[in-house]
Order: C-alpha cells, then sequence, then structure tokens
C-alpha cells in the first residue's frame, strides 16, 4: 500500500518558519517528481513547490518563490519544503503529491492527507 505521510504542520507568527515533512512508503519515490500543493479554506488546491528525482529540476508558485525552499532525500523516502518568512495568506492544508510525470502540470499520482499550517497575524 502505497503512502504519503506529511508531518510538521503548526500554528506559528507572521515572519516565522516551518519545515514540513513527506515521508513515502510502499513504494520507491526515488524516480518520482514529489512536492506540495495547498488548499486554503474557500480556495482550489493550489500549486506550491516541486522536485524531479534527482533535485536537478525544481519549480515554485510565484507567491512562494525567495521564501520556501524544497528538497529530498532519496535514501529517506522523504521531501522536505523549508517554509521562511511566513504570512498569512501562506495558511492552508498543504498536501503531499507524488507522480512519474511533473505534478505541477497537474499529473498526481499519489497524495498525502494534508498538514495543517497556520500563520497568525
Amino acid at each position: 500500500q502505497v503512502q504519503l505521510v506529511e508531518s510538521g504542520g503548526g500554528l506559528v507568527q507572521a515572519g516565522g518558519s516551518l519545515r514540513l515533512s513527506c515521508a513515502a512508503s510502499g513504494r520507491t519515490f526515488s524516480r518520482y517528481y514529489m512536492g506540495w500543493f495547498r488548499q486554503a479554506p474557500g480556495k482550489e488546491r493550489e500549486f506550491v513547490a516541486t522536485i524531479n528525482w534527482s533535485g536537478s529540476s525544481i519549480y515554485y508558485a510565484d507567491s512562494v518563490k525567495g521564501r520556501f525552499t524544497i528538497s529530498r532525500d532519496n535514501t529517506k523516502n522523504t521531501v522536505y519544503l523549508q517554509m521562511n518568512s511566513l504570512k498569512p495568506e501562506d495558511t492552508a492544508v498543504y498536501y503531499c503529491a507524488a507522480d512519474q510525470r511533473n505534478i505541477m502540470y497537474g499529473n498526481i499520482g499519489y497524495w498525502g492527507r494534508g498538514t495543517q499550517v497556520t500563520v497568525s497575524s
């Protein structure tokens, strides 16, 4: 059974930082694109960041460029999202995603259940 399990969400003040982790199990994701989407209340789910298997291709949404950093450790089947300079508008449920194709184009084979990130002003 394939699982993506997120962790690291929580409540933080504006300007603070959080690090999300997504651990994959059930298969080897070393050749997969992995990354993050988010969904704020009343809004559609949106792309945040993605990284290919080697780390040579990384893409970010414009709204998080310069503040968020995505990375992965294939030995641990884990992808990370370091979030700095957080803003109240970053408040959302953050979902881990994986696919053999670039997930920023909506090709999502696997989803995690999400972790809540709340940024207070």
